[in-house]
């Protein structure tokens, strides 16, 4: 795949063969049918609902077609497509799920044979269902597809005698697996590959049986986004620049970055303290920070994780690697391109050197033809992302709401009293910054762990010295498969991760995926795999942080409280600062590395004099962004601090992860009134047990504590 750049300015793996062998028909290796017609599947015997949405249909398109460079995505085509002759008054729209797949949203008044028509194109493969929970509006595509894994026992013949007795036909081997599978019904179609899925945890000699959905989530918050435009110039004319200043010397960072004083998840004192006092523009803010830092006095209490008290401990994670499984890693930003592991297996793949790209697929039996070696943004993504992110700029509040009317509609539904300037506000928004700058979502994760300053003016990420290894799990808009997901996490293990994060999540629970993560740490004792608790204000943290052995974070913001967004509650092992976009000029968000910054992006737009996102910079090199996606790869850098002082990984998982979360505590935590009242509902609903207290309840552990981590750590030296 061809990457685009800075400079651009257009647009060895475990593998075994089943085989075929024969073996005598075995009554207990047959699938039982289903009785029931709903839509579910199983998890550990326990029923999973889901609804047929009627308002989608996916689609696949196929691989290997020699297309014209000037044409447009294939998406873009089939919209065009299905527009010719509609005589529907609002035509399908049609968004990218990466690269090979599509979602077809339909208006109410869409035509019957709509799907006949999409069957019909010549570069379309395949249509498949559109799934979702009944409690969320997931997008979940559902293609003939099941993961499965077999009793390490079972010879290769029985296994092929499984899979011939049940209708199913071999996909390929999981890489980095011995005993796992890609498998496919030579049968069933549609929604009936739930029924064969589900019919297979029955079967003895398979240990586990999981739909490879297909999974997006698409749909926006629009109140998050309405309050995040209105704090965009929350404090006077807050104009955008880079600042002069310079900040303390610390033995692991650089001293004159000036945006170091806005990265109140390392120190939060400086910010804090600002935040008190009446600001105009950039500049006073500087200035008040450049003070706070040299008086090097607060009485505002700490919300931090206490990392500049750490890098005067540590080496500021040196020799360490921390895998990043998310989505565009745009590793070429001047803060990322000096902490880049370099992969050094015996195995790798032919141009395989700064991680690899699992989100575009393929069903190869050729390992190295699954998936691409470069992990950042393709010339297709820049062509699809560029278009929208350019009209943003160019349409005038009238012209954007006719081109986007279904996303401009929702916003009226949602708003009623709007006017369109106020829609086209929030469309413009919207775009930005969950359509555009979100896909550098693995970016911003990155530059948290272990952003490097360029010549004096970038940021700083938590282990500046660790390396980061790039594993591209995510198509556009957030699409990823399970299948493909389970091999990063083998991937990463197996090319020498110190760390896996996991800043992502979903309420779908798998066997698969529980499975898979259990055997990799097992065979990787060392290993940490930290994950995002989720973002749905739940009281059950998302998966795979609520799987065992699995360290899960949740999120605080600036004042120490609960970020409003964060799961809590059962599964939740500690929390770190996520940020929240509700404070003014956006300064409660986590600053990081971006990529809107690419060239191409800009052709034909003059630079901005005013903020247009949650940017920190004219064109987005910087953001401030929000999530347990963010607190998780806080924790992950604080890791790797402490491994950073084991350079002979003496201790174990276990032992470092008891450390982490003994040293973390309750000070400068905050139950807000609206939790206090939660928690005493909760407590008189049965639903928590008087054994677990408030702060544990929210918090779980507490706040980590990067110094007291580490100086544990250089205790057990």
């Amino acid at each position: 795949m061809n990457r685009i750049t800075s400079s651009l300015l257009i647009t060895g793996f475990i593998y075994s063969s089943l085989g075929v062998f024969s073996l005598a028909p075995q009554k207990t290796a047959v699938a039982q049918s289903s009785e029931s017609g709903d839509l579910f599947y199983l998890y550990k015997g326990q029923r999973i609902p889901l609804n047929q949405r009627q308002d989608a249909i996916a689609v696949s398109f196929k691989k290997g077609r020699t297309r014209d460079i000037s044409a447009p995505p294939l998406y873009l085509q089939l919209q065009q497509d299905l527009q010719l002759g509609s005589r529907s008054t609002t035509p399908p729209r049609v968004s990218p799920l990466g690269e090979d797949y599509a979602l077809v949203s339909l208006p109410k008044d869409t035509p019957i044979n709509i799907e006949q028509r999409i069957q019909k194109q010549a570069y379309v493969e395949n249509t498949f269902p559109v799934l979702s929970r009944q409690t969320t509006k997931e997008v979940i595509v559902l293609p003939n597809e099941i993961i499965v894994s077999f009793d390490p026992k079972l010879s290769q013949s029985q296994r092929q005698a499984i899979l011939q007795q049940n209708k199913l036909a071999i996909v390929r081997p999981l890489r980095f697996y011995r005993d796992r599978y890609l498998v496919k019904s030579t049968e069933a179609t549609g929604t009936k590959i739930l029924n064969v899925a589900n019919q297979l945890t029955n079967v003895k000699g398979i240990t586990s049986v999981s739909p490879n959905f297909i999974q997006s989530v698409t749909e926006q918050n629009l109140e998050a986004a309405t309050k995040q435009v209105a704090n965009l110039q929350g404090i006077g004319d807050w104009r955008l620049g880079t600042g002069n200043k310079s900040t303390p010397q610390s033995p692991v960072t650089n001293p004159q970055s000036p945006l170091i004083g806005l990265a109140w998840h390392l120190n939060s004192s400086p910010l804090k303290q600002c935040l008190l006092q009446p600001l105009s523009s950039w500049e006073g803010l500087q200035d008040c920070l450049q003070q706070a830092n040299v008086a090097n006095k607060s009485t505002v209490s700490r919300t931090d994780v206490r990392v500049t008290e750490a890098w005067k401990l540590s080496n500021g994670g040196r020799g360490v690697v921390v895998a990043v499984i998310d989505s565009l890693i745009q590793w070429d930003h001047p803060d990322l391109a000096d902490s880049l592991y370099t992969v050094k297996s015996a195995d790798k793949c032919p141009n395989e050197i700064h991680g690899w790209d699992f989100s575009s697929g393929g069903n190869s039996l050729e390992p190295c033809e699954i998936g691409d070696d470069d992990t950042r943004i393709s010339r297709t993504e820049l062509a699809i992302l560029r278009i929208r992110f350019q009209d943003t700029f160019k349409l005038s509040d009238a012209e954007l709401v006719q081109q986007y009317p279904l996303e401009a509609l929702e916003i009226k539904q949602t708003y009623p009293n709007y006017s369109l300037t106020q829609i086209a506000q929030v469309l413009r928004y919207v775009f930005r910054t969950d359509k555009v700058g979100g896909e550098f979502h693995g970016t911003w994760v990155s530059g948290v762990i272990a952003a490097q300053p360029k010549d004096n003016q970038g940021l700083v990420g938590v282990a500046p010295n660790a390396k980061i290894l790039p594993v591209r799990l995510f198509g556009l808009n957030g699409s990823y498969i399970p299948s493909n997901y389970i091999e990063a996490i083998g991937y990463a293990a197996d090319r020498g991760a110190d760390i896996i994060n996991l800043s992502l999540g979903s309420t779908l629970p798998s066997a698969g995926e529980e499975e898979a993560i259990a055997e990799v740490l097992r065979n990787y004792p060392k290993l940490v795999i930290v994950a995002a608790a989720g973002n749905a204000n739940s009281s059950q943290v998302a998966y795979p942080a609520a799987y065992p052995g699995v360290l899960s974070v949740g999120a605080t913001n600036i004042l120490g409280d609960r970020a409003s967004y964060s799961n809590y509650g059962k599964g939740l092992d500690v929390v770190a600062p996520g940020g929240e976009l509700s404070t003014p000029g956006l300064l409660g968000g986590i600053p990081t590395t971006g990529g809107t910054w690419l060239e191409p992006f800009w052709q034909g737009i003059p630079n901005p004099t005013s903020r247009w996102s949650a940017v920190v910079d004219p064109r987005g090199k910087y953001w401030w962004v929000q999530g347990t996606s963010f607190s998780a790869p806080t924790v992950a850098g604080v890791v790797a601090l402490m491994k950073g002082e084991d350079p002979q990984k003496r201790l174990s998982r276990q032992r470092l992860v008891n450390i982490l979360t003994s040293t973390a505590s309750y000070q400068g935590l905050n139950i807000s009134d609206g939790d206090a009242r939660l928690y005493r509902s909760q407590r008189r609903k049965g639903a928590v047990s008087s054994a677990v207290k408030g702060q544990q309840y929210f918090f779980g552990r507490g706040l980590v504590n990067a110094e007291a981590a580490v100086q544990a750590v250089k205790k057990q030296r």
